[in-house]
């Protein structure tokens, strides 16, 4: 693996207004933005803005985007983001499957890799499998350079990965993930860092899913809930526009709060959570019944929280959409408060929403939008 790229050394992206000026850029897309229009956004002087965009282009971010008429005066030069200046590597690590992709600074996917995994076969095998794919990716990449195919890709700025939790964000580390508690302790973004050459970030998987849905979203995020139903259950909370972790990054475990006293043992080791009893629905073949009870936990959370919009994802729900959309919707709207309009749809994304997040997790403090948010100066 050619890890020359490991190191890379990004100076205009240094600075809060840097990061503002970079995003406003991502998000004005192919149409690109005017240094006035940046000015007017973000409060920044003219002359504040020149100086970051000069930077900016001098790090190969920026680029023109040809030059938009103008009410008096000459035509303004317009701004874009140069997608292919940085490249971010992100990786779902499910139970049962590896799902890398490799995004551009824009979030498009440019190549995508998909492998067994067996969780529970030790840190060697998953990191081996990790670095095997991580590998994949960026090589073809250097052998397009190398080949002058196209053009010359950006520089790997890290790797995101998500996997079911509980876990330490800040720490990388790993506690008893359920099911697989000889993980617990384990400094899984410390060792892969170390195996790849790469700075490596590490989430839960659910909040990696919130957080690239809360970028999607041209009003910034707002406040939703992103329930997550695969070989596991769990949840990614968007509160006011920021991404909601716990100070223990223990928020969003909706998959072992208690519905039934008396209720299935469950792999947490407690008996009738949500996630067994929905489980085992799955496997009895009734998912009306899971979707009946997946509402059930949707319901309390949307009471808790007053959250207007929940989005439904994972394997479980792909294979059968119109079952859970219409199974939760029916038992969240039956609860709610009188004038409460819930919405509950599927999150786009697919299969890959988790893994598109894990990359998201690198790219986004580029752009300050670490916790997604938009700053308080913003129209």
């Amino acid at each position: 693996m050619n890890t020359g790229n490991a190191g890379a050394n990004l100076p205009a992206l240094r600075g809060h207004n840097a990061a503002l000026v970079l995003d406003l850029l991502r998000t004005s897309g192919e149409e690109g933005i005017s240094r006035l229009e940046i000015a007017e956004r973000t409060g920044l002087t003219p002359q504040a803005v020149s100086k970051i965009v000069g930077r900016l282009r001098a790090e190969g971010l920026a680029a023109e985007a040809g030059r938009r008429a103008s009410t008096g005066g000459k035509p303004r030069t317009v701004l874009r983001l140069a997608p292919g200046a940085g490249l971010a590597v992100g990786v779902h690590l499910d139970r049962d499957a590896l799902i890398a992709v490799l995004m551009d600074l824009a979030g498009t996917v440019v190549d995508e890799r998909r492998a067994p995994l067996d969780l529970g076969a030790g840190s060697d095998a998953v990191l081996g499998a990790v670095a095997r794919e991580v590998a994949a990716l960026t090589a073809v990449r250097e052998q397009e350079s190398v080949r002058g195919q196209g053009s010359a890709p950006g520089s790997v700025l890290g790797v995101g990965v998500a996997l079911p939790g509980p876990l330490d964000h800040r720490g990388g580390v790993l506690h008893r993930v359920t099911g697989f508690p000889e993980w617990d302790g384990f400094p899984l973004r410390d060792a892969l860092a170390e195996r790849l050459a790469l700075p490596v970030v590490v989430d839960k998987d659910t909040n990696a899913a919130a957080l690239g849905l809360a970028l999607a979203r041209p009003s910034g995020g707002g406040s939703f809930a992103y329930l997550h139903l695969g070989t596991g259950l769990g949840a990614g909370l968007v509160l006011s526009g920021a991404l909601y972790r716990g100070d223990r990054t223990g928020a969003g475990e909706f998959g072992h709060q208690i519905l039934q006293l008396d209720g299935p043992l469950c792999s947490c080791g407690n008996r009738g959570c949500i996630e067994a009893l929905c489980l085992a629905a799955v496997a009895d073949g009734d998912l009306e019944r899971a979707a009946r009870v997946l509402g059930e936990g949707a319901a309390n959370l949307v009471g808790l929280l007053d959250i207007d919009l929940v989005l439904l994802g994972g394997r479980t729900v792909a294979g059968a959409s119109e079952v859970f959309v219409r199974g939760v919707a029916d038992v969240v709207r039956g609860r709610a408060r009188p004038a409460v309009e819930v919405s509950v749809r599927q999150a786009e994304g697919g299969t890959r929403l988790v893994a598109e997040g894990a990359a998201h997790l690198v790219l986004a403090p580029l752009f300050g939008r670490a916790n997604v948010a938009f700053p308080a100066n913003r129209n």
